[in-house]
C-alpha cells in the first residue's frame, strides 16, 4: 500500500517507517528539514520536504495515497518553549484543520491518527487540549473517511527533563508523585501498534490505547535513581503555584506552562486516565527498566 507520514524520523516516525518498508509498503515521509530527506531515502522510503502548515503541500502529497498517518506536535507548531508569543494550541488546531482540507479534497479514506491520553477531555487537560481539538476536526470528516485514532499515554522520553533537577537539586521535582501508578509508554511500542493498525482492515473508527508499563512516581525514581547510581533519589512534590513559578521564571511560554501544570494535576488525581482505565491495552514490550538504562546514558554524558 502507498502510505503517507507525517512527523518526519524521530522516536516514532523512523522505526514506524522501517517496519513499513519491511512490511513491503510504499512510503513516503514528510519533513520540513531539507538535511532529513537523505537520512529519509536511506531507510528506503521518499522524501516529501515541505510544512505541514501548507495545506496545499498536504493535499497534493495526500494524493494517490491508501493511508496517511497524522500526528501534530508542539514542534511543528514552532517548537521553542521559550517563545512568549507563539500561541501554540491555536497553530495545532490550524495544522488539524490542514489535515481535514487535504484529506477530503485528495481522496483518502483511510486515517491513522497520533492523538493522546487525555484527548477525551474538553477541560482539565491542560496543554493537550490540541489532541481534543484535533479529534474533533478530524471526526467532521465524511463518514466514509475510517479514522484510527491512537492515544498513546505519556512517553518514557519525556522524562530526559528530568535530569537537570536531579543535577542541580539531587531530587526530581513535580507538583504531584506518590505511590499512584500510571501508564508510561515507549516510542517503540508506539510504532509496533501503528504498524499492526495499519495493516488490518479499516472498517470503522476505532480509539485505541497504547501503553508499555504501569508504575508510580516513586517507582519511576527508584528505577531511574538505580541506574544512574543514586539509589535513594526522591521524587519530591512541590505546590503547582510554586512550579508554575519556577518554569515561568525560567522564560517558559505562559501558555506551555500553565498547561502542563494543569495537565500534571490530573495525572495526578487520575483524571486525566479515566477513559483509558475503561479501555485497557495489552501493554507493550518495553518496560521501565529498559527506558532507565537510556535515561543514564544520558545523564552520565558529560
Amino acid at each position: 500500500m502507498k502510505i503517507v507520514l507525517t512527523g518526519s524520523i524521530g522516536n516514532i516516525g523512523k522505526p514506524l517507517t522501517q517496519a513499513l518498508i519491511a512490511k513491503g509498503h510504499d512510503v513516503k515521509v514528510i519533513s520540513s528539514n531539507t538535511e532529513r530527506q537523505q537520512a529519509i531515502e536511506k531507510l528506503g522510503a521518499k522524501a516529501a520536504i515541505g510544512t505541514i502548515l501548507d495545506e496545499k503541500f498536504l493535499t497534493d502529497t495526500f494524493t494517490g495515497a491508501d493511508i496517511v498517518y497524522l500526528m501534530e506536535t508542539m514542534d511543528a507548531a514552532g517548537g521553542d518553549l521559550a517563545d512568549q508569543e507563539n500561541d501554540f494550541i491555536a497553530v495545532i488546531n490550524q495544522i488539524g484543520q490542514n489535515y481535514k482540507e487535504a484529506i477530503e479534497k485528495s481522496g483518502v479514506k483511510k486515517v491513522v491518527h497520533l492523538s493522546s491520553v487525555g484527548a477525551h477531555m474538553a477541560q482539565d487537560n491542560g496543554i493537550l487540549i490540541f489532541h481534543h481539538n484535533v479529534e474533533n476536526i478530524l471526526n467532521r470528516l465524511p463518514e466514509d473517511v475510517v479514522i484510527k485514532t491512537m492515544r498513546p499515554v505519556g512517553f518514557y522520553t519525556n522524562m530526559f527533563s528530568f535530569v537537570h533537577s536531579i543535577r542541580s537539586k539531587g531530587v526530581i521535582i513535580s507538583n504531584y508523585g506518590g505511590n499512584r501508578k500510571e501508564p508510561l509508554v515507549s516510542p517503540l511500542d508506539i510504532a509496533d501498534v501503528i504498524a499492526e493498525e495499519i495493516d488490518k482492515p479499516f472498517q470503522r473508527r476505532i480509539v485505541r490505547y497504547i501503553a508499555s508499563d504501569e508504575v508510580s512516581p516513586i517507582e519511576v525514581a527508584k528505577a531511574l535513581g538505580e541506574a544512574i547510581g543514586k539509589p535513594d533519589l526522591q521524587w519530591q512534590v512541590i505546590p503547582s503555584e510554586q512550579l508554575l513559578n519556577i518554569w515561568l521564571n525560567a522564560g517558559f511560554n505562559p501558555q506551555v506552562a500553565h498547561g502542563f501544570i494543569e495537565m500534571q494535576e490530573s495525572q495526578g488525581n487520575g483524571k486525566l486516565y479515566e477513559d483509558y482505565e475503561l479501555h485497557r491495552p495489552v501493554l507493550g514490550k518495553v518496560k521501565l527498566h529498559d527506558f532507565a538504562r537510556d535515561f543514564a546514558a544520558a545523564y552520565l554524558q558529560k
